[in-house]
Order: structure tokens, then sequence, then C-alpha cells
């Protein structure tokens, strides 16, 4: 791994603790704004509808003028986008900084496309797991700060984000070089940014069905997020500060795994099999979670789904990167997050929509739901596994 790869690394890691000090706040931040659970769900959602419009756009440039210019303008809307919702003076406010943030927050799919320039075929399970390892952290360290940051205001989460996605930025600009080998043609429509690819890019050999697998795995993934919060607070009547606590449990085991299991692993099982065995756990662990409202089975449980679920995202990019030629790679980085980005807008509201706050057993109903629809997902990756099964000599 070259000085590049971990600078990318590096600013992945600052851009994780960033989004991550968010995650225990926006769900009791919305409270505060007297906003109802469908309201929440709104409010998660119109993050990542502007991400779904935006990523491929962000992807697409990159892969035309770079992946330096492009992820600083992404990150440049983070911090705007962070600083209005801390100061937001109403709800309104708020929806729009986080639109802003979602519509600039193409980060992800450009370090991805970086980590895809610097490595090779046979080293990418390798950079994409100490990519994931790297988010990972960001799991630990975040809710730490978001607890501090919480003792003075719910607000003053996204005010600390901001600062820390400013520290990225400033490495970005003065430290990262750009990865980009060859640009695309400069001829081409510079008006074509990649929108009907979002149409179009679930057929793409190889790589459409993988899209559709991550999809599916996003939107059970927020299915859980949402739910997850509400039971904890509502039905295992915990308090704030240990849900941050608990987050900061997961985010620990998820780096041990990323940074070693992947490394262990690949030595003894293909990247598929890996993605197999972290979808079934993952599935197991949802509908375990809801089954006795008790802390500590909650808590082994919780333990359980972080152990597995690190494999999954770090061997679905794997998998979308080797079955992508190098002069695409940003374009289909921004696709997979694009359509990531669907995924965590529409589980959100599904999930609002089949709970009752009035009867807080019904927060379970969404882990369920997230467990056996997992299940569904990992069948149809099992039986079409010939159709995206990676030719390692690619370069």
């Amino acid at each position: 791994m070259n000085r590049s790869f971990w600078i990318i690394a590096l600013i992945n890691l600052i851009n994780s603790l960033s989004f991550t000090i968010l995650i225990p706040t926006i769900y009791q931040y919305g409270r505060e704004f007297q906003l109802s659970d469908i309201e929440t769900s709104f409010l998660f959602a119109i993050f990542s509808i502007a991400q779904f419009f935006a990523t491929p756009i962000i992807g697409k440039l990159s892969d035309r003028f770079g992946r330096r210019p492009l992820l600083i303008i992404s990150l440049a809307g983070t911090v705007i986008g962070n600083l209005l919702a801390g100061t937001a003076p109403n709800a309104a406010v708020l929806f729009f900084a986080r639109f802003l943030d979602g519509v600039t927050g193409g980060n992800i799919s450009v370090a991805q496309a970086v980590i895809a320039d610097v490595t090779t075929p046979a080293t990418r399970a390798k950079g994409f797991g100490i990519f994931g390892a790297s988010l990972g952290l960001g799991f630990v360290l975040g809710p730490v700060l978001s607890l501090v940051a919480q003792q003075r205001s719910l607000g003053t989460a996204f005010l600390v984000s901001a600062v820390v996605a400013a520290i990225a930025l400033v490495l970005t600009i003065f430290f990262l070089p750009e990865t980009l080998a060859h640009q695309v043609d400069s001829d081409s429509n510079i008006f074509d940014l990649g929108l009907r690819d979002l149409i179009k890019g679930l057929t793409f050999p190889k790589v459409g069905i993988l899209f559709i697998i991550n999809f599916c795995v996003g939107t059970t993934f927020t299915l859980f997020t949402f739910a997850f919060q509400p039971y904890y607070l509502d039905v295992l009547h915990q308090d704030n500060n240990s849900l941050t606590l608990l987050f900061l449990t997961i985010g620990i085991v998820g780096v041990i795994v990323q940074i070693q299991g992947v490394k262990i692993l690949t030595k003894y099982l293909s990247i598929i099999k890996i993605l197999f065995l972290g979808l079934f756990f993952r599935s197991l662990s949802f509908i375990l979670m809801p089954i006795f409202p008790d802390i500590y089975f909650f808590l082994g449980i919780s333990i359980m789904f972080s152990l597995f679920n690190s494999f999954v995202q770090p061997m679905i990019s794997t998998l979308i990167s080797l079955n992508t030629t190098p002069e695409e790679q940003g374009k289909m980085s921004g696709l997979n997050a694009s359509y990531l980005s669907a995924a965590n807008a529409i589980g959100p509201v599904i999930a609002a929509l089949v709970v009752n706050k009035n009867h807080p057993s019904t927060y379970g109903y969404p882990l369920y739901l997230a467990g056996v629809f997992t299940f569904i997902v990992l069948f149809f990756a099992v039986r079409n596994r010939h159709k995206y099964t990676p030719k390692l000599a690619r370069s």
C-alpha cells in the first residue's frame, strides 16, 4: 500500500468520524423540533435522496476531472451543511441543511475510487478491508465525540461534525495527490453527467447485479438503524448516553474484524463466500434482536451483528471494483453509492410506516422485516453468484 492509500484512509477515517458523530443524535434532534416519527424519517430520507441524484454525478466528474477536486467540493458541502444544521432556528432550515450535505456528499464514492486507483486486483480486498476499518474506527470515535458534544446540546454535535469535516478538507487540499492516471476523454459531452446511468446501471454486466444486492442490503440496514434507536430507548428503557456507548462497542468490534478478520478469511475463503457468511449472520441478528426485550440479550446479539456485518460492505465494494475497468472506477463507485443512498431514503420511511409510537413494542417490527428481507437477498445472491464472479486477472 503506497502513501496515497494511507492518506485517503486517514481522510476517510476523519470523514467517517464527522458522519458517525451524528448517528446517535439525528433522531433525538428531530424530536427537539417536535417532528413525528414519519417526519423524522423524512429528515433521514432527504439527505439520502439528495445523495442518490448527486453521487453518480460526482463519481463521473471524478473520472473526468480527477478525484481530488471533487473530494474537496464534497467535503466543503459537508462542512457548510452541518454548520447550518447545528444552528438551525427551525425545522425548515434543518431539512435544507441535510439536503445540502446530501447533494454534495459523494465523498465516500470518490474515496473508494481512490482506493481502486492505488491498489492491484490482488490487493483490492485487503485495501477495501482497511478502508472499511477506517469507517469502523469512525464508529468507535464518533459516538465518543457525540457523547461529549451532547452534554452541551444536540446541535453542538453537528457543529463538532463540521469541524471534523473541515480537518478532512484541509488534509485533502494540502496532502492528497491526484490518483487518477487517465482522465475520461475530455471531448465527451460535458452535460452527460451520468444521470441516465441511474436507470440502466442495474442492467450493466457483472456490476448491475451487485448494485441490486447492495441496494437491498442498504434498505435492510436503514430499516435497522431507524428502529434501533427508539427500540433501545423506549422498549429497553435505556438512555441516550448508553446508546452512544453501544455504538462505540459496535464500532470497536467492527474495526477489529475489518483489519484482522478480512485478512484472515481471504486466506481460506473466496470474497463471495465471505459475503454470504456476513449476510447470513446479519439476517439472523436482525431477527433475534427483538425476540426478547432484555438489554443483555440485545447487547449480545448486537455484538454478533457487528462481528459479521463488518464483512458485507467491503466484499461488495471489492467485487464491484474487480468487475470494473480502471477508467470507470469513479463512475461505478458513484452509481453504487447512489443506489445505496436510495436505499437509505427508503428504509427509514418503511420503518416509520410500520411502527406506532403509542405501542413501543412495534419498534421491533422493522427489525424482523430487515431480517427476513436479508435472507431473501442472501438467497438471491447465492442463486446468481455466477453472474458476478470476478476475473482476478483483470488489470
